[in-house]
């Protein structure tokens, strides 16, 4: 499953009765309780008679005592908001079953049983959107982690499992389309304006890998032949009217087949591969073995619709999910806590993928700007937790960056210390012994053991400690030698006041500074608090550079004079290194000035560095506008003990500004010649439309009228989305007349269009423009905006929530906004009110004024009468 990143990452179960209902002291779930399931269920057969306002759900279930489990003669069948019309055990009606709470429970004396329940469930009424659910007239499921459970009475856990036989029927002219796992076994037409599908899939699937779509669909179609020679039939389902724009997605789709055959040995293994794309979607899609059903912004893209960002996106979603077949569907989790097993390397595989479709090193450093935006957050405050957790009160709540990004970080590591072909051997060895398991996250790493030769015993601490470990670097010179001496602390996080050291890769390289070269890459395995690293041969000091390729999930603490720093941004052959000296050399500036430091002389620096950048030849547009990009607020708040983000954004936008008015000339160049590029998908072309729009938000900042002018040109001229958006959201935080006018003809151009305006709505909101609080009121307001869409939801108020400027506003007006929100939001949707609960957590590294509005928002939302697990876990761990 992909969780949704909108403008930051990084995202239960009850329908809005049943969340209303939740008790306040939820049951905390822990790791080491873990016991093996003492029944299992080898075969599932499913048949639904299908109705957007009631379905009719019959399950028979073959179950068998498990001889690892325990001798216990009762089966527990999870349960949430359901209400059995029958039950019968070997085909006779059984009147000994219980409820415990919302679960069913059935004395077997004997090893093995037929258990049939029927059960009834309203879709149109599941606002929740977990298990079946209602999405502008057509039936669909989401049931990982726990919503099977809202469908049937059953084991919901993912070690148990199960072959599925399903069978749907329904009206002809609602549901015309009816499709499951695996591959279509049978269908018919009675003749009475109802039809009917049964699907067979032949793999053994935990319960939360279930998936039916029922609905007016039309499809994209195509073929694939793997490896072996099967041929594969390819299907990306859509609303009329879509379907031009999943010509990206299926190139994706078929790309991602072939890649996944040739970098990881992984053939798939049904006759069919199909996709559907629901515009009411709590994640981002979901890898439903062989019907993958996705949130409609990573399918559809066009030029008119998407911009650049937008194909990437679908591109690595489609391949995310993709890749699950092997990762996560064939080997599967055993529990809950071992979620990154999949998740984490599921995310390096698509990244991966995502670099040998284009730019690997843009790529590298898109995802550690995640990473750093997000998870190292997350990673320093209240809900700070391992990549492997020890326990939760609600599942929903860990689907995070810290499982997902910071778990790809740590395979990454592996895969750094191995190289990529011993890497590859212990990925053979993990799919061959754990093939049609529910497996762990021990598993994996001893895999990896075996098969690259590795010792990963140490390494193991990666998984169980959670922080964002504290690099000390120190370059020393004398008598002709080169002392690097290195350390690291990881700091105390909730339930964890004491750390261990980790081994922590580090590729690292000396440059020379006459030569601008350096002898080659080294790799060292920093595995105890501290150890020291000399180097011969340097008449001269060298210059230092490290973690290149950001080869460990670290925060380097290390002064490096602005010259050294000027030198890497100019010459360093590592493209994130260059990069990230770029960054250094703007951190270190910004925290000066932050600090009450004149902060000239560094000024001056980060100006040289950028007209070098601007001027470079040997650059390619892509990665110049890489370099172009800022640090986030967010990224610099982490680095100061405490935060006062009005400092941060005033330093910010002052360096902006006044590198904005001192390069006026080469940032109006620049975007006039990436004006005269014409539209294209190639790198050159996509470069070109980056550096455009970096060039027109430095103009903004140093001469704002100038700057009007030509985005209200660029944007009336665009031929394509990203040329467009890019204008659009420059004007939108500008007092420009303009202003209201494009965004006026915005709306009215893609009326109609429900990704496009969520566009609208994120624009306005994550603007710079001073009025952009009562912006964001009045966008609530809008007919066009509604709480039961987790899309517009997010559109509007994570993209404010992810808006410093706004959200951070000093008389605690956007706390409150986001507050309101949640309590709002928690009885219709809970999965996706408690996504915004952490901005607000994160009050203990905020300066006092604004850190104590922010916590009383949190005792506010906790003292509202009955909120779902979901918020009150999140909220409570943030009040600590």
């Amino acid at each position: 499953m992909d969780i949704v990143q909108d403008p930051t990452v990084p995202q239960g179960n009850p329908e809005q009765a049943d969340a209303a209902a939740a008790p306040q002291a939820p049951r905390i779930i822990r790791r080491e309780d873990y016991l093996p399931p003492a029944w299992l269920v080898p075969r599932v057969s499913l048949d639904f008679a299908l109705g957007l306002q009631r379905t009719r759900v019959s399950a028979v279930l073959e179950v068998a005592r498990n001889p690892d489990g325990a001798s216990d003669p009762v089966i527990r069948l999870n349960g949430d908001g359901l209400t059995p019309l029958s039950v019968r055990v070997d085909g006779e009606p059984n009147n000994s079953w219980t409820m415990d709470g919302a679960d069913l429970l059935i004395t077997l004396p004997g090893a093995a049983h037929e258990i049939t329940v029927v059960t009834e469930i309203e879709p149109a009424a599941n606002s929740q959107l977990m298990g079946l659910y209602a999405s502008n007239g057509m039936l669909c499921t989401q049931c990982e982690a726990e919503g099977f459970r809202r469908i049937a009475f059953f084991p919901d856990r993912p070690d148990v499992l199960s072959t599925y036989r399903v069978r749907m029927s329904g009206d002809k002219g609602l549901f015309p389309i009816l499709l499951s796992n695996g591959n279509l076994a049978a269908s018919g037409d009675p003749g009475d304006g109802t039809h009917w599908a049964e699907w067979h899939d032949p793999w053994p699937k935990p319960c939360y890998l279930f998936a039916l779509v029922a609905g007016d669909l039309v499809a994209n179609r195509d073929s694939f032949v793997t490896c072996g020679g099967r041929r594969v039939d390819l299907a990306i389902w859509v609303r009329d009217g879509d379907l031009e724009r999943t010509g990206h997605a299926m190139q994706s789709l078929k790309n991602s087949m072939k890649w996944d055959e040739e970098t990881f040995g992984r053939e798939y293994d049904l006759d069919t591969f199909n996709i559907v794309a629901v515009s009411d979607f709590n994640m981002g899609a979901m890898e439903n073995k062989g019907l993958n059903i996705f949130n409609t912004r990573y399918v559809l893209a066009d030029p008119e619709t998407a911009t650049d960002g937008d194909y990437d996106a679908v591109e690595s979603v489609i391949a995310h999910e993709y890749f699950h077949n092997w990762s996560g569907n064939r080997v599967t989790c055993r529990d809950w806590f071992q979620l990154s097993l999949k998740e984490g390397f599921t995310v390096l595989r698509d990244q991966l993928f995502s670099q040998d479709m284009g730019s690997a090193s843009v790529k590298r450093i898109e995802d550690v700007r995640i990473l750093r935006s997000a998870q190292f957050p997350e990673d320093s405050g209240p809900l700070a937790h391992p990549i492997r957790p020890d326990s939760y009160q609600e599942i929903s709540n860990f689907y995070t960056a810290t499982v997902y990004n910071k778990g790809a970080e740590v395979i990454r590591m592996m895969r750094t210390m191995a190289g990529p072909d011993a890497f590859r051997k212990g990925c053979d060895l993990y799919f061959e012994r754990h093939d049609g398991q529910a497996a762990t996250c021990e598993d994996f790493i001893r895999a990896i053991e075996d098969g690259a030769g590795l010792d990963l015993s140490q390494f193991r601490l990666w998984y169980a400690q959670a922080g964002t470990p504290k690099l000390t670097v120190k370059l020393e010179h004398g008598g002709g030698k080169a002392v690097l001496t290195l350390a690291q602390a990881v700091p105390a996080t909730p339930g964890q006041a004491e750390k261990r050291p980790m081994p922590i890769p580090l590729r690292l390289a000396l440059f020379d500074r006459e030569s601008g070269s350096h002898r080659g890459e080294q790799l060292v395995v920093l595995d105890a608090e501290e150890r020291g690293y000399t180097f011969d041969g340097f008449a001269q000091p060298p210059v230092l550079s490290i973690n290149r390729g950001f080869s460990a999930p670290v925060a380097v603490e290390r002064h490096v004079p602005e010259a050294d720093l000027v030198f890497l941004a100019a010459h360093d052959d590592d493209p994130f290194a260059r990069y990230e000296a770029m960054q250094s050399l703007v951190v270190q500036h910004l925290t000066a000035v932050i600090d009450g430091g004149d902060g000239a002389s560094g000024r001056a620096a980060v100006g040289d560095a950028l007209a070098a950048i601007l001027e470079d030849p040997a650059l390619d547009d892509l990665m110049r506008g890489e370099l172009m990009i800022l640090p986030g607020e967010a990224y610099l708040a982490e680095q100061l003990l405490i935060a006062d983000p009005g400092a941060i954004h005033g330093a910010r936008e002052g360096l902006k500004a006044w590198l904005g008015a001192n390069l006026k000339e080469r940032f109006f160049a620049l975007h006039q010649r990436a004006g005269e590029a014409g539209f294209g998908r190639d790198a050159a072309a996509r470069g070109a439309r980056k550096i455009r729009t970096q060039a027109l938000v430095y103009l903004a900042a140093g001469d704002p009228a100038l700057a009007a002018g030509l985005a209200a040109a660029q944007y009336r001229a665009a031929d394509n989305m990203t040329d467009r958006q890019g204008a659009l959201m420059v004007l939108a935080g500008l007092d420009a007349p303009e202003r209201e006018e494009l965004l006026a003809d915005f709306r009215a151009r893609y009326d109609g269009n429900a990704l496009v305006i969520d566009k609208w709505f994120s624009i306005q909101a994550a603007s710079l423009h001073p009025n952009v609080l009562e912006h964001v009121k009045a966008l609530a307001r809008h007919p066009d905006f509604t709480l039961n869409n987790p899309n517009r939801v997010r559109s509007l108020y994570m993209a404010f929530a992810a808006n410093p400027h706004a959200f951070h506003s000093a008389d605690g007006e956007g706390y409150r906004m986001i507050a309101d929100l949640i309590v709002d939001l928690d009885p219709i949707n809970a999965q996706t009110a408690a996504r915004f609960v952490p901005p607000l957590g994160r009050w203990r590294r905020i300066e006092p004024a604004r850190s104590a509005l922010m916590r009383a928002q949190l005792e506010r939302i906790s003292r509202v009468d009955r909120l779902s697990r979901d918020t009150y876990e999140q909220v409570m761990r943030s009040l600590g």
